[in-house]
């Protein structure tokens, strides 16, 4: 069972018109993930700081924490940063892994 979980992932670099400052924009987005395939996870500490540096979307409260998730891919691997501190984003994927196991009476 797939979990679902808030992605933020960068949308694209502005530029000013003199093209010597850019800087980058972020979105969020609903993602869902199998938690079979998460290698890993840890704390996202770069979004923290774009967070205070005003380059998240301004409805994220600032107290927010980040995780970011390896997932398998077979030969290669998949890095996504979602909402949430990585206690959070375990306990979602407990809660999937123990929806799962739950055996019905036929």
């Amino acid at each position: 069972m797939n979990i679902e979980l808030v992605e933020v992932f960068r949308e694209r670099n502005v530029s000013h018109k003199d093209m010597s400052v850019s800087r980058q924009e972020f979105s969020l987005r609903k993602i869902f993930v199998n938690p079979e395939h998460v290698v890993c996870m840890r704390a996202d500490e770069t979004m923290s700081h774009r967070m205070n540096e005003g380059q998240l979307p301004a409805d994220l409260d600032t107290r927010q924490g980040f995780t970011k998730l390896y997932i398998n891919r077979g030969q290669s691997g998949l890095d996504v940063t979602v909402v949430g501190n990585p206690e959070i984003s375990q306990k979602k994927i407990d809660e999937a892994s123990t929806r799962e196991r739950v055996l019905l009476k036929g």
